[in-house]
């Protein structure tokens, strides 16, 4: 595992993002882990995970790319911040670029925030986790309604390893079937696993045997 995976996985547990107990998801299903994005709110956390993100999608992607779409609401700082950090690190400018939940219909018309799109345009989808796809169900359409841009790929922080919508195939797989979509991520679960297994971090051990026990039984029937 590269170091800064690593560092990304201490760092979510750190900032309490990263959690482990009993959760109910977006999906229904009862998960022993959960993950949210919006618990970063320092400066300093958003600038680590802004990089986190920039060096993930650098790795996968390369230069590739001229807009981070960040779908709303969570996708909206995390293609902010990791606009930034591109700049920053990478010395290239990408544009960030959202969608409202309401098309506004004064002002600063449209369904979206930030840079507006243009044929030929290529896109990178930055999101915090998916579970079963449905974001992306829903924020695929609209980018392709605005202009002819080439969607490159998804880029979120945690891959759960887990059955999309259909319950047959993982959401990447089903995302790659359904729309071309090329998917990664910072870490795996599978990651997070070999980090944490009875390995104290900060004087604690987060996934002990009973925890594990969990997991294994929650990836028994929805893992892939």
């Amino acid at each position: 595992m590269e170091p800064y995976k690593k560092e990304f996985i201490e760092f979510m547990v750190e900032s309490e993002v990263l959690k482990f107990g009993e959760f109910t998801l977006k999906s229904g299903r009862k998960s022993p882990f959960f993950m949210n994005a919006s618990v970063y709110a320092t400066g300093s956390q958003l600038k680590r995970l802004g990089e986190y993100y920039a060096r993930a999608i650098h790795e996968s992607f390369g230069d590739d790319f001229d807009i981070l779409f960040g779908p709303s609401y969570k996708g909206i700082p995390l293609s902010v911040i990791t606009a930034i950090a591109y700049s920053e690190l990478y010395h290239k400018e990408v544009r960030y670029c959202s969608n409202r939940k309401e098309i506004k219909d004064h002002g600063d018309v449209g369904i979206l925030l930030g840079s507006r799109l243009k044929d030929g345009d290529r896109v990178i989808i930055v999101e915090d986790v998916t579970t079963s796809g449905k974001s992306i169900e829903e924020v695929y359409p609209i980018l392709k309604s605005q202009a002819n841009v080439e969607i490159k790929g998804l880029m979120v922080s945690l891959n759960r390893l887990e059955k999309g919508m259909g319950e047959q195939k993982s959401a990447p797989e089903e995302l790659k079937e359904k729309y071309g979509l090329e998917y990664s991520a910072i870490v795996t679960m599978q990651d997070v696993i070999e980090c944490l297994y009875n390995r104290p971090f900060e004087g604690r051990i987060y996934i002990d045997d009973k925890v594990k026990a969990a997991l294994d039984q929650y990836y028994e029937k929805y893992g892939v």
